[in-house]
């Protein structure tokens, strides 16, 4: 198929590049050498195609009807330095579950994304070799459950302890691009790839018709933004811990990372509050800062250990990470175990949007209703669906069959969607089961009694 790169070529160069970056631990020059057009290829097979269109208008289909002359010249303007970043267009989308509030993004141009993957596919060659085990987002063979699990595993094995819940205050609005700059020349030294990250980070935002340049933040929705992200945390906070907080400790302590969220858990109370008397400083000196309300400590131990009972929201001992509430409850055996379930303010906002799409589509053919809400009920137990959360996704399933019979009843003025009519149309249209996609079980070698 014309344009399909070579794979051994272009996974022997990336091989070479972490070999490279393992041996040599300081900065590391010619690296943009690698970026063929067998690379600019492989960058392109890895591109979303289905994404909104950046400032030129551009899709993924008209950029393959000359793709091998339009990677040549991307080629060359990339290596030449002529290359010059159009700016993002901004766009506004709905927050999930909040119709009447929106977040910003980013939206690259096509040809953009893929010159962001192909330096992405370096950087991360290079970077992988320096990341902490503490890092879980955004990271090939990482994943948020892989976070969640990790935390829970090392929670266990300390008996709870003292839990700081971070929070970053705008972290993507407010990653400053000078620190970002001096963070990356000590890792990498090529004048190519640090002449193109310098472009996006300048190239600036087009809304309402005009462009603004902003001198911090990097645009949620750029291809490389998440790695430059994980760059600027893995210095701010990942190494800081690692070698200079935790040999200060005087018990036991982990750190879980997924992106800019982040949590720690200590054994003992005393290491807890030095780290967070010490934080602010720390990320402050970087230009960000932490959410006052979000950011806080709080113990995590079992309730035969705080003299109480535990729960989820009671007396601040659960707390929320990636979309799941952490708190202490019994096992079959007997023995004080974590559970996860699906934290209060994304239960309520999958529901809400649920409904909020009901209510547009309501006069959409029923067949067609029910695939989309197939497709997004199974979205939601492919996340959600961890062990112990079987309750809330059965609850999330209710909601949704009484979301759709609601407005498959307000179609017309008759009024005649019965619960007797509705299931039988669940009969035919079935709703998938809740199920638990990802099994993680405790061994009987390892309670806390």
């Amino acid at each position: 198929m014309p344009g399909t790169p070579s794979p051994t070529s272009v996974s022997t160069k990336l091989q070479r590049i972490a070999k490279l970056a393992r041996e040599i631990p300081g900065p590391l020059n010619n690296l943009a050498h690698h970026i063929d057009l067998e690379w600019l290829k492989e960058a392109y097979r890895r591109t979303r195609k289905d994404g909104a269109t950046g400032v030129d208008g551009q899709t993924a289909e008209e950029y393959a009807q000359n793709l091998e002359a339009n990677l040549r010249s991307l080629l060359d303007r990339a290596k030449s330095g002529t290359y010059r970043a159009p700016p993002v267009r901004r766009a506004e989308i709905p927050k999930p579950g909040k119709p009447n509030e929106t977040r910003p993004i980013g939206i690259p141009t096509f040809e953009d994304k893929i010159l962001q993957r192909a330096v992405a596919m370096v950087l991360e060659a290079v970077y992988e070799q320096d990341f902490l085990d503490c890092s879980w987002g955004f990271r090939p063979g990482r994943s948020a459950h892989g976070a969640i699990g990790d935390l829970r595993e090392q929670a266990m094995k300390m008996r709870g302890g003292w839990v700081v819940e971070l929070d970053f205050r705008r972290f993507f609005d407010t990653l400053d691009h000078e620190r970002l700059r001096v963070i990356l020349s000590q890792r990498v030294r090529d004048g190519v790839l640090l002449r193109l990250i310098g472009k996006w980070l300048n190239a600036g935002v087009l809304e309402e018709g005009r462009i603004i340049h902003p001198h911090t933040g990097t645009p949620q929705g750029g291809v490389i933004s998440p790695l430059l992200a994980n760059v600027y945390l893995h210095e701010v906070l990942d190494t800081w811990f690692a070698r200079v907080m935790r040999p200060q400790l005087k018990g036991r302590a982990h750190l879980v990372r997924y992106a800019d969220d982040a949590v720690l858990i200590f054994a003992q109370e005393a290491d807890a509050r030095a780290v967070m008397a010490a934080l602010p400083e720390r990320v402050e000196s970087y230009g960000l800062h932490l959410h006052p309300d979000k950011t806080r400590l709080l113990v995590f131990r079992p309730p035969s250990d705080c003299n109480g009972p535990s729960g989820p929201g009671d007396d601040g001992r659960s707390f929320d990470f990636l979309g799941f509430t952490h708190f202490w409850a019994r096992s079959r055996w007997g023995h004080w175990v974590i559970k996860r379930r699906t934290a209060s303010d994304r239960f309520s906002r999958a529901v809400r949007a649920a409904n909020e799409w009901c209510r547009q589509h309501r006069h959409l053919p029923v067949k067609q209703q029910h695939r989309t809400l197939c497709r997004k009920l199974l979205g939601h137990f492919s996340y959600y669906g961890i062990t112990g959360n079987s309750n809330a996704l059965a609850r999330f399933l209710r909601e949704v069959q009484q979301i759709w019979r609601k407005w498959l009843d307000r179609r017309s003025q008759r009024r005649d969607m019965t619960w007797e009519r509705f299931r039988r149309l669940l009969a035919r249209y079935p709703l998938p089961p809740p199920r638990a996609v990802h099994s993680i079980l405790l061994p009987r070698s390892e309670p806390v009694t």
